[in-house]
């Protein structure tokens, strides 16, 4: 599926990373500005946060360095620690097929002597901090002579942050003849005139959005960790979802994943991804809607075109980076006049994506807390005693007083009886979500936002919401420790718990869920 990218001028090596990220289609801020940058253009990028813009200029780069020449031949500024760490590691992902690639990230708040020996080392490509990169300009232990391609990252971000001095100190550092590309959420005077200083005839490519409509959706989220989605997804559904939704993820290995996590389990859930031939989508579609498949797991691309009116409830299990692709996927409920919910997972750095999603809707998406299994337990044994005292009312059931006589004359209470007839009705082999790793004793409390890095597994155009490449999207960290010296701490903290299958397998409780051969 990397014909997409081939067509914008990508490499074989970069497809192949492109390809084992499970990434689909470009975003349209890479549509655009790959080409022009693979030519040698100045770019100006407007696009939103989290549109793919990593990708954007992180392809064209990687293409275009000297693998043989061991300089610093490409240097991206970025206004935190939190994203020039996030940049880094992205551009060693698109780098897995490079041999002898090098790239590292350096900034404030971390030792500066490993970053030295990081430099020394030789590295083709620098992702730092302003004031962390005058640091090592003014120790020389990092030359930007060989620099033939610059990339200002989120440039009105730093602007406001007060880093212009430093900014323009760099600029002033780097050969004339490299290519500059600027990339911004918001176009200021202050960015304007950067531009104009610092760039050649630079081409400005403004991706627009458009209007939103998600009125008539519930939409919440909850903080959750990678590891600990599929429990989370399992509690929800089993407490309050009993008809059709879609479960979407960004990546192709993802889906695979969690669809066949969920069949496991005893759900009746198949997947679409643009891996699967067109006949094998349309059966799987065909079952989805006339409701022999309760749970459909798709990517974005896979989605598109998939209209059906009863479909009552959307989850997030990845965020897409995008904003506009929250609003296709949440799309999918709420139709013919209906209501609908979404259902988003986040957490750490997903935080600030999904601030910027609120922005852009201009709708709140309400944090719930996480159930326990005693609430699980609590709402599947409300629903067994409605469906209980339903049957009870209608009148509508078989007499069965011979065989509880025998249980009384065995000895047996009523109420004992009743109690081994629910747990029958319950699921002797009910799902008990014993330990979910060792972790189990956390898994009920709510994640401290902030503290720990979010899924580094990108939406499928490439880092987006779609299959669109990796957007990246956190415009958080604060500005301590970033302009030289080790003010701050990091706020990165880890990324993100393993995103693995749990050990513990389940069946479903309900009758009614089980799978139909």
């Amino acid at each position: 599926m990397d014909s997409n990218f081939k067509k914008l001028g990508i490499n074989d090596s970069l497809l192949a990373s492109i390809n084992d990220l499970g990434f689909e289609l470009p975003s349209p801020i890479q549509e655009e500005a790959i080409p022009l940058a693979l030519e040698g253009a100045d770019i100006v990028g407007l696009s939103q946060t989290g549109s793919g813009k990593t990708a954007a200029f992180s392809l064209p780069m990687l293409q275009l360095i000297d693998l043989e020449f061991k300089g610093t031949q490409g240097l991206v500024l970025c206004p935190t620690r939190e994203l020039a760490v996030q940049v880094a590691e992205e551009i060693q992902r698109l780098a897995s097929h490079m041999k002898n690639f090098y790239a590292t990230p350096i900034y404030g708040g971390a030792p500066i002597d490993r970053q030295i020996k990081a430099l020394k080392k030789g590295v083709h490509i620098v992702v730092g901090t302003p004031g962390r990169i005058i640091d090592h300009l003014k120790r020389r232990t990092l030359k930007l002579d060989d620099i033939n391609m610059m990339v200002l990252d989120e440039a009105d971000r730093m602007l406001d942050m007060g880093f212009r001095d430093e900014m323009e100190e760099i600029l002033d550092s780097l050969p004339e003849d490299r290519q500059t590309m600027f990339f911004s959420a918001t176009m200021n005077k202050a960015v304007t005139h950067l531009i104009k200083s610092y760039s050649r005839d630079a081409k400005t490519l403004n991706i627009k959005t458009s209007t939103v409509t998600v009125e008539s959706i519930d939409q919440t989220y909850y903080e959750v960790r990678n590891r600990s989605k599929i429990e989370v997804l399992s509690r929800l559904l089993d407490m309050q979802f009993n008809s059709k939704g879609i479960i979407f993820c960004n990546t192709k290995q993802m889906v695979e994943e969690v669809a066949e996590t969920l069949t496991y389990r005893g759900y009746m859930a198949d997947r679409i991804h643009g891996d699967i031939n067109q006949s094998t989508r349309e059966k799987v579609i065909k079952r989805f809607r006339e409701g022999k498949i309760e749970l459909l797991v798709a990517t974005d691309v896979a989605a598109r075109g998939l209209d059906i009116d009863d479909i009552e409830y959307v989850f997030n299990y990845d965020l897409p980076y995008d904003p506009e692709d929250y609003v296709h996927r949440i799309g999918r409920t709420a139709r013919a006049g209906r209501s609908g919910k979404s259902i988003t997972f986040v957490f750490g750095r997903d935080i600030h994506r999904l601030e910027a999603i609120q922005r852009y809707t201009k709708q709140a998406v309400k944090r719930l807390k996480i159930p326990t299994q005693e609430d699980v337990e609590g709402a599947k044994a409300d629903s067994l005693l409605l469906k209980v005292r339903d049957v009870l009312e209608s009148g509508e059931y078989a007499n069965f007083e011979t065989i509880f006589d025998r249980l009384l004359d065995a000895g047996n209470t009523p109420s004992d009886i009743m109690s081994a007839l629910f747990h029958l009705l319950k699921g002797d082999k009910a799902r008990e979500l014993e330990s979910i790793t060792e972790d189990s004793e956390e898994f009920g409390k709510q994640p401290r936002s902030y503290q720990e890095g979010g899924n580094s597994r990108k939406k499928k155009r490439y880092g987006g919401g779609g299959k669109r490449f990796n957007r990246r999207g956190d415009r958080g960290g604060d500005r301590g420790g970033d302009r030289g010296g080790d003010r701050g701490g990091d706020r990165g903290g880890k990324r993100g718990g393993d995103r693995s299958k749990s050990d513990n397998q389940f069946s479903r409780f309900s009758k009614s869920r089980k799978k139909k051969q």
